[in-house]
């Protein structure tokens, strides 16, 4: 083995000594673009997941709790039975749950916004809790939100720039708005914020603000909401906290420990639809991990064949010199193993750098309206592309086990005397 990696580490990969074989350049860019196209693949499919998924958890929360309504639980009228209340209990039961981080009251209520020329239906939504806050603000174009807890900001909105289009607004502008509940409510509120997540089924449905005033505008105590909004310590476990706390409340309820069942959804399925059409990519990255791979090593094989034709001398000498053929076969494998690696190397330095550059500059756009945001995503992941890149070296190694044997196969006399 000694000897073999030796003639394999000295043996040049020219072609007759003079420049480097044209086949062995382009077996090396086949290598370095290849693992380009899959390091960007997986790399756009992640962050395409990692950026939906936060918009989807952004809007709908990790997890949401709501009444019941379903159940046979009558608690008044429709309207009351819509409402909950963070009583004492059930607050100390979510502080006792180790993944739940943080949860906030939110309350929703429909409204009408109103000016001289048109006007637009939509739900007024209290910006409550730390992680919906970090997620509008992270989408603000114009202004900025202000802090709730200064009585003198309560009336101000944060609205999605297709409903300030719609209307004509920015902010500092002030806009009537009515309520209808039990009678017709009219306020005038300030718009502080113009919000773009691109997410228009989000955006054209909600404006925002304060927690206190829709409270208010519903007729509800500073306890009372519509839904319990929860931040978990880990999304991709949404499902399986959804589960978990679904049994917990039900076995409250059942033990009268809470006054009145309730539903846990989570952000995947409130967002399925979402997640579906992620799943889809999933497919679309094995299809181009396959076909680079098997270009990778296709072409690898025709430049290895091509240098083993350009070393018939040596391969006729070493023979000759008593070289058995495996150790010739074995010798033109680690020199492809070289050429891999070069290919590897050079595209790992170059689809790394341009994913760096994408992810600090966005220069690839998109188109908001059909992918949900402005710019091709990415998510660099080391210990990916490490796993990748010794995938891709074993199989093409594999791959040049039956081209090698060719190698072996040269007759010594024969070649030696017709040169």
């Amino acid at each position: 083995m000694g000897a073999t990696l030796y003639l394999a580490r000295r043996l040049s990969l020219s072609s007759g000594g003079k420049k480097s074989s044209p086949a062995v350049r382009v077996a090396i860019t086949a290598v370095a673009m290849s693992v380009i196209v899959m390091m960007w693949a997986v790399a756009v499919v992640t962050g395409f997941k990692t950026e939906i998924s936060t918009k989807v958890s952004g809007f709908n929360s990790h997890l949401s709790i709501s009444p019941d309504l379903d159940s046979n639980d009558s608690n008044g009228d429709a309207a009351s039975g819509a409402v909950m209340t963070l009583t004492p209990t059930l607050k100390s039961m979510l502080d006792d749950v180790p993944y739940i981080t943080d949860y906030a009251l939110q309350v929703s209520i429909p409204a009408i916004f109103k000016t001289n020329d048109d006007f637009k239906g939509i739900y007024l939504k209290s910006l409550s809790g730390s992680a919906l806050r970090r997620f509008i603000e992270s989408s603000i174009i114009e202004g900025r939100i202000p802090d709730y807890n200064v009585d003198s900001c309560r009336n101000h909105i944060a609205v999605s720039r297709k409903a300030a289009d719609q209307l004509g607004l920015h902010p500092g502008d002030v806009i009537d708005t009515y309520f209808i509940s039990d009678a017709i409510r009219a306020r005038r509120l300030k718009v502080a914020a113009v919000f773009d997540s691109h997410f228009d089924a989000f955006d054209d449905s909600f404006a925002y603000s304060s927690l206190s005033l829709i409270q208010e505008l519903g007729n509800l105590s500073p306890n009372q909401g519509t839904s319990l909004a929860l931040t978990t310590d880990d999304f991709d476990n949404v499902t399986l906290y959804a589960a978990d706390l679904q049994r917990h409340l039900f076995k409250a309820y059942a033990d009268q420990t809470i006054y009145r069942p309730y539903a846990v959804t989570s952000a995947r399925q409130s967002g399925a639809a979402y997640f579906q059409w992620l799943s889809l990519l999933d497919m679309n990255v094995i299809v181009v991990l396959i076909l680079m791979t098997v270009v990778a090593t296709i072409t690898l094989i025709s430049g290895m064949l091509i240098l083993m034709v350009d070393k018939i001398r040596f391969i006729a000498l070493i023979g000759a010199l008593g070289a058995s053929r495996r150790q010739i076969s074995r010798i033109f494998m680690l020199m492809a193993a070289r050429i891999a690696i070069y290919g590897l190397i050079i595209g790992d330095i170059t689809g790394i750098s341009l994913l760096i550059l994408q992810a600090k500059s966005h220069f690839i756009p998109l188109d908001p309206d059909s992918y949900y945001i402005d710019f091709v995503p990415v998510e660099i992941s080391i210990p990916a592309i490490l796993i990748m890149n010794i995938c891709v070296l074993a199989i093409i190694f594999i791959s040049l086990a039956i081209p090698s044997r060719f190698a072996g196969k040269a007759a010594p006399a024969r070649t030696l005397a017709s040169e």
